[in-house]
């Protein structure tokens, strides 16, 4: 599948995500996946500090990441591009800015999980550099009962 580049004249940025942000991430979130996350969720990870950012498609969020981080160890939390802007480069552009972001800050390794019908994510991941590392077995809520996920893992270098 090939990639469709950002429209003509649009315009994209990448921020730290804010309080204001949550409702515009909860909207991207809900329609994104049959079984999402709440608005508190949102708000409690960025009460915890973890690395949130929000993608910005011309004054609208279009995407965001979060990711904990600890012990020199990254775990993507969640990382999405609402439907209306995917196939456009944004996952590949927030998952590069999450790995630029949680080296910056002393990761040595990054891990994520993802479910295995999810074949475009994957399909990324492995480009970017990721490996399949095992499974958990019922990992996520699905319409039959629960899926597994597949765990992945990439090791960072050190900043330039």
């Amino acid at each position: 599948m090939s990639a469709r580049p950002s429209s003509p004249g649009e315009v994209a940025s990448l921020r730290p995500m804010r309080e204001q942000d949550v409702d515009g991430v909860f909207a991207v979130e809900r329609r994104s996946y049959e079984f999402p996350w709440t608005a508190g969720i949102f708000r409690d990870c960025l009460r915890a500090d973890y690395i949130a950012w929000v993608l910005d498609v011309d004054g609208a969020i279009a995407g965001y990441f979060l990711v904990s981080l600890a012990a020199g160890e990254a775990h993507v939390l969640n990382i999405c591009v609402a439907p209306e802007h995917q196939g456009r480069g944004h996952g590949k552009r927030l998952l590069r800015a999450l790995l630029h972001v949680a080296r910056s800050r002393g990761a040595q390794r990054v891990f994520l999980e993802v479910r295995p019908s999810n074949r475009g994510a994957i399909a990324m991941y492995d480009k970017e550099g990721f490996n399949e590392i095992g499974r958990r077995p019922r990992y996520y809520p699905a319409r039959d009962g629960r899926e597994d996920a597949v765990v992945m893992a990439m090791e960072l270098l050190p900043p330039d």
